[in-house]
């Protein structure tokens, strides 16, 4: 094994695992699992069959990834954060046909316990506030706190608030890398320094 294993994790047959990740106590990688490189599951988190997990990402104590769930690389997914499939679900009423995909893409964070209704997209470095309830799209950047979440702001991929403001034109530095962020209405473009 090119990957770390504590012996109370399960790892179904067939699952793939990339070299140098973590598969700590209690965790569930079902078959069809595709887990990048150095990754790591903390304690007691599920990986569905129809589930992409990226390179370099972080998947804290007690996150269920389901089937349609797909992270790009280096998303943070924080402690006892929901991911959801099916957009109404009923325990008599068979929907697995009818799971709704959601893209989580480079570099997003999702803050402890917060919750993604299926069938979005959040985008790079995107900031989720612990607790939030994000029900529609996130653009790239968009800092995300609430329930339902709303935009309040934006973030470099460093972690840092952006002092940019919501929509119009600006432009402004990351004081820790020099990139330069660009505001063009409401979408917002980095500019290596």
């Amino acid at each position: 094994m090119s990957y770390y294993k504590h012996e109370s994790a399960i790892v179904d047959e067939g699952a793939e695992i990339g070299e140098g990740s973590r598969v700590w106590h209690f965790v569930h990688v079902c078959a069809g699992a595709q887990i990048g490189k150095g990754v790591s599951l903390g304690q007691n988190v599920f990986v569905g069959n129809r589930v992409k997990i990226g390179d370099n990402c972080k998947v804290q104590n007690n996150v269920s990834v389901y089937d349609n769930v797909y992270l790009d690389e280096g998303v943070f997914c924080g402690p006892s954060m929901v991911f959801t499939n099916v957009y109404n679900p009923r325990s008599l009423i068979e929907r697995k046909d009818e799971y709704r995909d959601t893209l989580v893409k480079k570099g997003a964070s999702l803050g402890a316990n917060c919750t993604i209704v299926c069938g979005i997209t959040i985008g790079e470095y995107a900031f989720v506030g612990a607790g939030a309830l994000v029900n529609k799209d996130v653009p790239a950047y968009a800092l995300m706190v609430g329930v339902p979440a709303k935009q309040i702001g934006w973030m470099s991929e460093y972690g840092e608030q952006l002092h940019l403001p919501l929509e119009g034109t600006a432009e402004v530095s990351c004081a820790h890398t020099n990139d330069k962020y660009v505001l063009d209405g409401r979408v917002v473009t980095k500019r290596k320094a």
